[in-house]
């Protein structure tokens, strides 16, 4: 009897410390700390993709060389105070390239390495009329890389947070930067207590 009294006295708590989740639409805005999110990552890597597809260089290599450029994203370096996942906004922009049609684009070099792993295997184990060849990869003519950076100015509870991304086409061959893009982000932040 005293065993079930004292469970039935520990349920409410138990209750009152779970936490409340509730699901929304993937595509909602919503800024809960107001800090770096799925959908600034999101909006800059499609803006800034966008940008870099309608650049000049794009049209000059595809008269040059009659067919789309080939692209592979490189490192994109968090430089702000945050912790961001840089993994997010690197496949956001992955996503774009892809879906614009207009570039041909290479795995990473991580992708890259566990597929030539799956290549080996299949050389010692798969059919001579499945197994696929080595050196037939198709090598990128451009890298996209950037760095992300943060200024925030705070006082008491209100603070400034302002963002800029920065992103560079350069071409693997000749190291030539053709393109430079920017997107700069700015939140107002307000909290009902100081907690910076």
């Amino acid at each position: 009897m005293k065993k079930a009294l004292a469970g039935l006295l520990v349920l409410p708590f138990l209750f009152a410390c779970s936490p409340s989740v509730k699901r929304v639409e993937t595509n909602l805005v919503k800024d809960v700390g107001g800090g770096w999110n799925d959908t600034d990552a999101q909006m800059v890597a499609q803006e800034m993709i966008t940008d870099c597809l309608q650049s000049g260089w794009y049209s000059k290599f595809t008269t040059r060389y009659g067919k789309e450029p080939t692209v592979i994203v490189g490192t994109v370096t968090n430089n702000t105070m945050e912790h961001i996942n840089t993994a997010v906004f690197i496949e956001e922009m992955q996503r774009a390239l892809i879906n614009s049609s207009k570039v041909d684009f290479v795995a990473s070099s991580s992708e890259r390495g566990e597929i030539r792993t799956e290549r080996l295997e299949q050389d010692e184990f798969a059919s001579e009329a499945t197994r696929k060849a080595f050196g037939k990869e198709v090598g990128a003519d451009y890298m996209l890389s950037g760095v992300l950076n943060s200024v925030v100015d705070k006082a008491g509870s209100k603070a400034l947070v302002f963002y800029q991304v920065n992103l560079k086409l350069i071409n693997i061959e000749t190291n030539q930067i053709v393109w430079n893009g920017q997107k700069q982000i700015k939140k107002y932040v307000k909290r009902s207590k100081v907690t910076w």
